[in-house]
């Protein structure tokens, strides 16, 4: 019961932001099915971090603030991609084929690290 009025009082303190950002509506979501899952779990710990993540992103969230955090993680993957390669044909140079394997899982990491940037702000 306790549970299912903290979730009810979360999602009321939210609505205003629904109307106003899309994205950080979205955002506002996750965060508050991360909070019930850690209740669920009873991980109190989590559930206090995360909470003062969901009254920081209700005071200061803006689709363009968002979007700027966005572009800015995805200029860091980007560089990370550069730097993986030129280590990478260091290794190739060489010709360490251990060295090579390490450089390319470590370059093929940071692509899956960039596209995970990409993704869409929206679900």
């Amino acid at each position: 019961m306790k549970q299912l009025f903290i979730a009810s009082l979360l999602v009321l303190a939210a609505t205003p932001m629904l109307a106003a950002e899309p994205a950080c509506a979205a955002k506002l979501t996750r965060i508050e099915f991360e909070v019930g899952q850690a209740q669920a779990q009873g991980r109190q710990h989590q559930i206090a971090g995360m909470q003062r993540a969901l009254r920081a992103t209700q005071s200061h969230c803006t689709d363009a603030s968002l979007a700027a955090d966005r572009e800015s993680d995805i200029k860091r993957a980007t560089k990370k991609i550069a730097e993986r390669e030129q280590k990478l044909a260091k290794a190739q140079a060489k010709g360490d084929t251990r060295k090579i394997a390490i450089q390319q899982a470590s370059l093929d990491k940071a692509h899956n690290d960039l596209t995970q940037v990409q993704r869409p702000l929206l679900p």
